[in-house]
């Protein structure tokens, strides 16, 4: 990759970039940090992804910026309690969360019990319902065939996902291309807009290019906005400002 190309895929990826600190050992202060380096010289993030204690504290740092807050629910296990889950996002809806990032409950996907998965998804989606995006987590890496990829995506949307996202970034295998390929494709043919998010390990321009690559071929050349196409990422940014600057290497590292 020229110098002159990382540039140019850097200025695409920056606006889809949600910057996340979802670690253990995250704090207010940490939250803060993540909320002041979303907003960069060459331009924003379209969002920041934390911890639902963290919504409100993003809120008010990120006031009269045009950065989305986004946070998890369900997150990273995937758990059965809907009941619990539709609290968690009320709660982070009233704090001032823009975009929910849940889980879908894949374990019980995968033992067959589809169909509460799915109804775990659209309960949520009734408490985001004009007030928040929901983006489902379908856990990629732990659904690992490609065909019962396909299914969930096209659960998820069905139950009414704005997005499908592919990992948490907790498990061993997270965003691959052939996974976003499959959510591209679900996207592609479920008949309404609606957005893909990759997850987890992508933290180099050269990376993040593969995945603009891949969505323009799937979904063709003009698709690709921040309303359609997300990195969740933590370290990609730092990769990204140094290629806007001129000052990361002429090539780097990719698929």
């Amino acid at each position: 990759m020229t110098n002159i190309d990382a540039k140019a895929t850097a200025a695409r990826a920056l606006p889809l970039i949600d910057l996340t600190d979802l670690g253990d050992a995250a704090t207010e202060a940490g939250a803060r940090d993540l909320c002041a380096r979303a907003v960069t010289p060459h331009g924003t993030v379209a969002a920041v992804c934390l911890w639902p204690r963290f919504v409100a504290v993003a809120k008010a740092a990120l006031a009269g910026s045009a950065v989305k807050i986004a946070t998890v629910v369900n997150f990273p296990v995937g758990g059965e309690d809907t009941l619990a889950v539709e609290a968690e996002t009320a709660r982070a809806i009233a704090d001032g969360a823009d975009e929910i990032d849940l889980v879908m409950p894949y374990r019980a996907f995968l033992a067959g019990r589809r169909g509460f998965a799915e109804s775990q998804i659209v309960w949520v989606k009734r408490v985001c319902e004009g007030r928040a995006a929901l983006k489902v987590i379908l856990e990629t890496g732990e659904i690992a065939d490609p065909p019962k990829i396909r299914a969930a995506a096209d659960l998820a949307l069905a139950a009414g996902a704005d997005f499908v996202k592919t990992s948490t970034g907790k498990v061993a295998v997270n965003a691959t291309p052939e996974s976003a390929r499959i959510l591209l494709e679900a996207v592609r043919d479920c008949g309404r807009p609606a957005g893909v998010k990759a997850a987890g390990g992508i933290r180099t321009v050269a990376e993040a290019g593969a995945y603009l690559a891949l969505a323009d071929r799937v979904m063709g050349p003009g698709w690709i906005g921040p309303a359609t196409f997300r990195f969740g990422a933590s370290g990609l940014l730092g990769d990204v400002l140094a290629a806007l600057d001129g000052t990361a290497p002429a090539t780097s590292a990719g698929y």
